[in-house]
């Protein structure tokens, strides 16, 4: 990226200045800030920002730089020669407060060996330099190889090294091509912070050309179909009439929708909001033969044990499309536990390792006999689901104990949507100390559900929340390529996908929200860094997220790809095919996905972006959106074989992308 160096400004020529930037370094030594205005400036900024401060007898910087820290810089640059008490004194508030520290060697005189730049890049990272900045002056060209050999000893986006003077002018541009997180700039010629410095004006027509950033505001979410399913289906099993408000259509709501009806229930839809009146669901109370789900995964399995319960008589369940491919991994065993019993129709074309699955067209026979059992999360969450439905219904207490669960949130909304249609049940999680300490769901090794039987279900009002999961492209859209803000969304959502927020803080993405939680979050470029993520709690933020690492300098793994084998396509192979395509070198080995990554800016200054060309979507609505992010990086239009199949989760997607 390119930071611009600002000085000698007072606070609302730098606010008047900063929209136009992607980055800014402050010399706070140079401008006229009271600490107030500190805390304002850097409180308040979207664009990144350095503070820096530089170090004199009589100088406050120790204090400047803390007070900047504290008010929420996201850098801060410390000299060297600092004395190692200010040195400790910074590091401990950089990471108190999650700002990254730079620590800076200037040579205003010459460009030392590169044995003595080496010593002084190992001293750099030792006093805790998570990014090292080594700036020398050249007399000749030999100088700007002697810096630019640097980089060979570091990690991508973790080293800035450039020369001053005229003949270093082109290690400055050359930083940025061997993968220097940003470079500096100056505003005009007259404002230049060290002999050579570009003007941004000359960087940006270097660097990006006739590139084009994105940038959109107020861009409306759908409603989760996480909760949304649910909901249809709890209010089709209600007695009396629900309001479910905040609703928009996508297939599998609208899947939801026909079971409803199949059910009995009464539906009609006005605008946003769908009126549902219930059947009063008891345990027999149905005449059903068939049932037919779409193409959904979640509402197949969510139903398997709910027929159990309501019919009588075995119930023919159908799907359509990709989800007749898709095997129920562990149903057999899952619904056998409560005495349920599957007949597929075919398990054609089946590998011997997964017979134990079965895939749709099967009947499904009851009844669903209460009790306690022991079963496995590993095949995910969605059956469970389903039983944590049923359950309430039938006379008896029961318990369901999860071992190795996974997808453990989206079971949580199945509990808090049954919470408020008046069905009642508790739950104990289960983990080792680490878990204990931190609540991370990853480290959770167990669940207990308890749930009192002979309940019903109740009439419900209310709101629908945003989806998080649609919000994914477009915020890794905004992080890598320019600015994108997003509404409608919950921060204190129980949605699996709100942890794309955690993984793009982590990857060092500027993000902020004004009237919190449900106020526009906006997302900004910034540098990125690789990262580590474990998506087997939310599995259908791989593709997007595997797109972010592709854009994050140097190594990013990814756990969770065997929960990926079984969705519309066998995802982890298709994310993998999709990014050797484009030029991205990805691996597999068992749990884990390692992708190595280049930052936007280093892509193109080096002429190195994601390639062009045809892709195949394999009817994946989730590869879809992946693929039309990954297309704003790309050397040529990307052409995707079918953007159609986006309607299963999010219709308006490709309308509302074109915004960007």
């Amino acid at each position: 990226m390119i930071c611009t160096s600002i000085q000698n400004k007072e606070l609302s020529e730098i606010q008047e200045l900063l929209p136009q930037l992607e980055m800014a370094e402050i010399r706070l030594d140079r401008c006229a800030l009271e600490d107030e205005d500190i805390d304002v400036l850097f409180g308040d900024s979207d664009v990144p920002l350095i503070a820096t401060c530089r170090l004199s007898e009589e100088s406050q910087a120790p204090e400047i730089l803390e007070r900047a820290i504290k008010a929420g810089a996201k850098y801060v640059d410390l000299e060297m020669e600092a004395p190692a008490a200010v040195g400790r004194r910074i590091r401990e508030a950089c990471r108190e407060y999650g700002t990254v520290l730079i620590r800076s060697y200037h040579n205003f005189d010459g460009t030392p060996s590169r044995e003595v730049l080496l010593s002084i890049l190992e001293r750099a990272r030792s006093f805790g330099g998570e990014v090292v900045k080594i700036v020398t002056t050249a007399s000749e060209e030999a100088d700007n190889a002697v810096v630019a050999s640097l980089y060979k000893e570091a990690d991508p986006g973790t080293l800035v090294a450039f020369a001053m003077g005229e003949a270093g002018r082109p290690s400055r541009l050359e930083a940025l091509k061997l993968g220097a997180p940003f470079t500096y700039a100056c505003l005009s010629p007259e404002e230049a912070a060290a002999p050579g410095q570009w003007t941004v004006e000359e960087m940006q027509q270097a660097v990006y050309g006739s590139f084009r950033f994105v940038k959109a505001g107020e861009m409306p979410m759908p409603s989760s179909k996480s909760f949304a399913q649910r909901a249809i289906v709890a209010a089709a099993l209600a007695s009396g009439t629900s309001h479910l408000s905040g609703y928009s259509p996508c297939g599998d709501n609208e899947s939801a929708i026909s079971v409803a009806r199949a059910l009995g229930a009464q539906v009609s839809v006005e605008g946003n909001i769908i009126v549902i009146t219930g059947i009063g669901a008891a345990p027999g109370c149905l005449s059903l033969s068939e049932l037919h789900t779409g193409e959904s995964g979640f509402l197949t399995r969510m139903m398997i044990p709910l027929l159990a319960v309501l019919s009588p008589e075995p119930v023919r369940v159908t799907g359509e499309k990709t989800l007749l491919e898709r095997p129920l991994s562990d149903a057999h065993d899952i619904m056998a536990a409560y005495g349920i019993r599957l007949f597929p129709e075919s398990n054609k074309n089946v590998s011997d390792e997964r017979k134990a699955d079965c895939y749709l067209p099967l009947k499904v026979a009851g009844p669903l006999i209460p009790g306690r059992a022991d079963i496995s999360g590993k095949g995910g969450s969605q059956l469970i689901s389903g039983l944590l439905a049923a359950l309430p219904l039938v006379d008896g207490k029961s318990t369901v104990y999860v071992h190795d669960p996974r997808s453990i949130p989206y079971l949580f909304i199945t509990v808090d949507v049954l919470k408020k249609f008046g069905i009642r049940m508790s739950s104990e999680m289960e983990g080792d100390d680490d878990f204990l300490e931190t609540q991370d769901w990853s480290l959770c090794t167990g669940l207990n559900f308890h749930v009192r039987g002979g309940q019903r279900y109740k009439a419900a009002d209310f709101s629908i929340e945003a989806d998080w999961s649609g919000a994914a492209p477009f915020l890794v859209a905004g992080a890598i390529f320019g600015d994108v803000e997003v509404t409608g969304l919950d921060t204190t959502s129980l949605q699996a996908d709100i942890s794309i927020m955690d993984i793009l803080m982590q990857a060092g993405a500027s993000m902020s929200q004004l009237d919190e939680p449900t106020g526009s979050i906006h997302i900004k470029r910034a540098p990125l860094s690789p990262f580590e993520a474990d998506l087997n709690n939310c599995p259908d933020l791989f593709p997007m997220v595997a797109v972010l690492a592709a854009f994050c300098p140097g190594d990013s793994h990814i756990l969770g790809v065997q929960r990926l084998r079984h969705k519309e396509t066998d995802r982890a192979s298709a994310i993998q095919e999709m990014l050797l395509q484009m030029g991205v070198p990805v691996t597999i080995d068992d749990d884990e996905m390692t992708i190595t990554g280049m930052g936007l800016t280093q892509r193109l200054a080096t002429g190195q972006l994601l390639k062009g060309g045809h892709y195949a979507s394999h009817a994946d609505h989730r590869m879809v959106m992946a693929l039309q992010v990954a297309s704003l990086g790309a050397d040529s239009p990307v052409v995707i074989d079918d953007v159609t199949c986006v309607a299963k989760s999010f219709p308006h997607f490709n309308e509302l992308f074109e915004k960007l």
